[in-house]
């Protein structure tokens, strides 16, 4: 099985990071194979531009970049995306990211009057997400349920694929750098785990 592992932040020595190169190190570890992709240090474009949008109206061909990313998504069976939340959601680079890749034809099949095709049905996806709120006010807010609405269900699920795991680091901004360390090796080893398992299933 294959990985790809996506990461977010324009800062390499964050938290963010240090949590995406711990899931790739986890996966390698156990025997799996990973794909690393940092957007921000690649300079993806996250902007929806005339040619994106000549697409989703029929009229054009795959940029590109967006063809990059999706052969990249296509070489693997796991896709893990980290990043900080912003605003109860995703940080505008990975939004981008998911408007201009995840698009008809190659995410999903729709035409009007036919019926709508899934098509990343043999995708697993897996979320870290950090965050500098308490899970209580998560709870309190509904956030979680907000969350799930957005990604899990609005994206990963429409277009088929399969949410594997949700991660929330909390209070990253105010934990301790060892509690921190211990919770992110923890998740690694957790998404790892639920890669190696998958894979001894298929075998």
């Amino acid at each position: 099985m294959n990985s790809l592992v996506v990461v977010s932040h324009s800062d390499l020595d964050s938290l963010t990071h240090h949590a995406a190169r711990a899931t790739v190190d986890a996966i390698t570890g156990a025997g799996g194979s990973v794909e690393f992709a940092d957007l921000a240090a690649e300079g993806f474009d996250p902007r929806f531009s005339p040619d994106d949008l000549n697409l989703f109206r029929g009229k054009g061909t795959v940029p590109d970049d967006v063809a990059a990313e999706q052969e990249r998504i296509d070489r693997a069976d796991h896709l893990v995306l980290v990043f900080p939340m912003y605003w109860w959601s995703a940080p505008a680079l990975l939004k981008g990211w998911i408007d201009r890749v995840f698009v008809n034809g190659w995410a999903y099949e729709f035409t009007p009057g036919s019926e709508f095709v899934k098509k990343l049905d043999r995708l697993t996806v897996h979320l870290v997400v950090v965050a500098g709120d308490d899970a209580d006010s998560f709870e309190r807010h509904g956030i979680n349920e907000a969350f799930a609405t957005q990604i899990e269900r609005g994206v990963i699920e429409y277009c088929g694929g399969t949410v594997g795991s949700t991660t929330f680091v909390h209070e990253s901004d105010t934990k301790g750098r060892d509690v921190l360390a211990e919770e992110v090796r923890a998740l690694a080893e957790e998404i790892a785990s639920r890669v190696s398992k998958l894979e001894t299933v298929d075998a």
